[in-house]
This record gives C-alpha cells, structure tokens and sequence, in this order.
C-alpha cells in the first residue's frame, strides 16, 4: 500500500470526536473546551503566579530541577546511546533521511535505567501531577537529537492534534516536558512556542495515509496547519523561545503551537522530551479510523501512575 493511501476505518472511534481534524475540507480556528490547569497552589510545588503564567501562555521554564550530578549522568547516557551502532537499527530509532543520523530515538524511559530515572524524576511528576491536577502517566518519551550542521526542523504543530487523531488522546489533558542536555542558544535551533495559542485549536486538511508515522517523524506534511492559521496565531500571540543552559526544562500545553529552526551552527542541540498524560485522559480508538500508532510511540498499554517516591 503506497504512503498516500489510507486505510479503512477499521477501528471505529469509542468516544465522541470534540475536536475534529483531518476531516473538512478547509482548515479551521476554533476555542479550546478543556481547561489549561487543573490543580492549584497547594497541590504542587508552583506556585499560584507560575500556575497563572502557565494558564495564560501554556509553558513555564524552569533552569534549577537538578543537581549538576545528575546532569552529567544524563549526558553520558545521550552520548552513550548517540555513539551506539545498535540504536540506530532500532524500531524506536527514527534516521534523518539525508544524513542518515539519529534523529530521535523513543521509549528511553524503558530501554535506558538513567533516563528511565530522568523520567521519573520526582521533581518532574509533581509538577505534570499538579498542573493536570491528577495521577500521570509517560504517555511518550524521546531523545531529540539536533546535530550540528544537518539537524533537520520540527516544523510548527500542536502535539495534540496529532495525539487526538493518530492515537486517540481524548482531551487537552497532557503536557510536554523538554529538558536541555545541551545549551539551546538563540543560534542552534531552540524550541519556539506560541505563548497562548494553546487556547485555539487548529484543525488541519488531509486524510491520515496508512503507516503515517514513519514519514511523520522524519518530515511532518499532514497534520501540520495552514499558512494562514499560522499566520493568525502568530499575529496574535506571538512568538517565544525559551533558552537555557544544560538542564533548563521547558513545560508546556499538549496543545501549544510549537517548532524549531534547523541547526546549521557546530553546536548540537539535544532534548529528552517525556509527555506526561492524566490518567484520567487515556487513548480510546484513533480517532482517524486507522489502527494506533505503536506503543513505542503512544503507550496503551501500561497506564500505572508515577511516584512521587524515587525508589518506586
């Protein structure tokens, strides 16, 4: 079956579709129906001001969550896993498809002890735990690997429409937490959001092809918006770029209007990314019709709650 031909509906969606994509044929801006925080002040470590900002702009970013030990163990490990000729004939592996380096590689909270710690990281929970104001979950975790030079763009996307379409995340009840391994410079392709477009959804044109993910994670063409809706979004909120050094973390809303530039500088930039999903918010049916994407990349099948305790 060719990467253009999509499946029949096989697997009917199993709950109510409140946010249509990939259907019409013209993009559509519409209000988000899920609320942004879900816990308060005495529910977690942020405060109620950082819980305000969180709610208005859809990301915190914080330069203090470890310890500089615990940072150098979590950078062995990326260039451990980086200079590893196995990792790259992994299924988890996706490979740039010119320079044929890794681009990013999936599940390292479950083929990596150290990054598995990462993770999980107390710090980390509490704060997923009090911003969707419940019990989380590792919906998906990856390394980004942004190599000087060639590191390829993530063009602009809402992680959201992707995870409500190709795996069935019901609601708006998710976030992303991206953590520096390495400085991310104003030059070497940092993260840019749009502060507040998580209160819009972007409906997207196109039908989901079969298979969609392995193209998807190499060069996204479906599911991403339109010219228009990105120029809108942009006029009216803006862009941000949250830089930092080496162990900055950057919260942000499964639904923030999101990308990153290429990397033509010799300075690499590499993210571990772990999405942190409500227990109370786990997939039903795609809500494409298609079959789900593997477990490698949106986890249906273990949805135990993360520990605050890190011996758990």
């Amino acid at each position: 079956m060719s990467a253009t031909t999509t499946q029949p509906r096989s697997t009917p969606p199993t709950a109510a579709d409140r946010y249509p994509s990939r259907i019409a044929p013209e993009p559509r801006i519409s209000d988000r129906l899920d609320p942004v925080v879900h816990g308060n002040a005495d529910a977690g470590p942020l405060s109620a001001s950082q819980l305000r900002y969180f709610e208005d702009n859809g990301y915190l970013n914080d330069h203090t969550l470890f310890s500089e030990a615990e940072l150098v163990g979590y950078q062995t490990e990326l260039q451990r896993l980086r200079s590893d000729p196995q990792v790259k004939t992994a299924a988890e592996a996706v490979i740039e498809p010119q320079s044929l380096e890794l681009r990013s590689l999936f599940a390292v909270h479950r083929s990596s002890d150290v990054l598995r710690q990462l993770c999980h990281h107390p710090r980390l929970v509490a704060i997923a735990r009090q911003l969707l104001g419940s019990e989380v979950y590792i919906h998906q975790s990856r390394i980004n690997y942004k190599n000087g030079f060639r590191g390829k763009e993530f063009f602009w996307h809402s992680d959201f429409e992707t995870w409500h379409v190709e795996d069935g995340m019901p609601a708006m009840r998710a976030l992303s937490c991206s953590i520096s391994l390495t400085p991310n410079t104003e030059h070497n392709g940092p993260l840019m959001l749009m502060p507040g477009s998580h209160h819009r959804f972007v409906s997207c044109v196109g039908a989901t092809p079969d298979n969609h993910y392995r193209e998807s994670l190499r060069r996204q063409e479906v599911g991403v918006p339109d010219d228009e809706g990105l120029r809108q979004l942009a006029h009216e909120f803006g862009i941000a770029s949250p830089k930092g050094l080496a162990g900055s973390v950057t919260f942000f809303d499964c639904n923030t209007m999101h990308g990153s530039n290429s990397n033509i500088t010799p300075m690499p930039r590499s993210n571990v990314f772990v999405v942190y999903n409500s227990v109370h918010n786990t997939p039903v049916n795609p809500f494409c019709g298609l079959a789900p994407r593997p477990n490698f990349i949106a986890e249906r099948k273990d949805f135990r709650p993360l520990s605050l305790n890190p011996t758990d």
